[in-house]
């Protein structure tokens, strides 16, 4: 006699852990989502300057070293390198506040214009900054920051952007002060940083009210892609 046929037992569904591997910010409220590459960059930044502590500084030597071929890289690692905490908290909140600004513009956006923005930085303190020193701190990335806010709307011919530039002048226009020379700070930095956000706005925004179907990076000038009109 054959034994009778035996019913798989059914399979519950694992429960649900609020987020998927594919995902990691699929807990994270959609209005924050925005800010997630600024915070990663902040976390590098803090956690560079931490693991520095034992290395009495060392890691500093990876800043931009004008016109010398071995300080090149520094381009790229100078803004995740601080000359102490003191250095790093002065500019964790300029850098939250304006960085989480540029991101709200989309993701593609906030990484082409912080790319640009340390090159145009990094470059200007290469080839100005004072010799026989080590440039370092996110101060250029700022300055470019507030500058590309002060005059994207300029350019675009957008009342929204300009009277929001308005606001941040508020807030940190005083930063400008630091365009002025001063012993011991990177004024280069903070000079080709400053030049950098703009040139960025007037790339990307120039075309804005124009015809934008011209303009090649016309689709970086909003979060999904799309050509926006000013």
């Amino acid at each position: 006699m054959a034994p009778a046929p035996i019913d798989p037992a059914p399979i519950d569904p694992a429960p649900s852990t609020g987020g998927t591997l594919s995902d990691p910010l699929a807990d994270v409220p959609a209005w924050l989502r925005p800010m997630a590459p600024v915070v990663a960059m902040l976390a590098v930044m803090w956690a560079v300057e931490i693991i520095d502590i034992p290395l009495g500084g060392r890691l500093d030597r990876f800043g931009v070293q004008p016109r010398e071929l071995a300080g090149i890289p520094g381009i790229v690692f100078a803004p995740f390198l601080h000359a102490g905490f003191g250095h790093l908290i002065a500019n964790t909140v300029p850098f939250v506040v304006l960085g989480g600004v540029v991101a709200y513009s989309g993701l593609r956006n906030f990484a082409v214009i912080t790319a640009l923005i340390m090159a145009g930085s990094g470059a200007g303190m290469w080839l100005f900054g004072s010799s026989n020193s080590v440039q370092v701190g996110a101060s250029g990335l700022v300055f470019g920051y507030l500058t590309y806010l002060l005059t994207r709307g300029f350019f675009a011919k957008r009342v929204g952007w300009i009277v929001g530039g308005v606001f941040v002048a508020l807030l940190y226009g005083s930063m400008l002060w630091g365009l002025i020379p001063r012993h011991g700070v990177s004024f280069s930095g903070h000079l080709f940083g400053a030049i950098s956000g703009v040139a960025v706005a007037w790339l990307l925004h120039r075309t804005d009210s124009d015809d934008e179907k011209l303009h090649p990076y016309a689709g970086l000038t909003s979060p999904s892609g799309d050509p926006t009109t000013g």
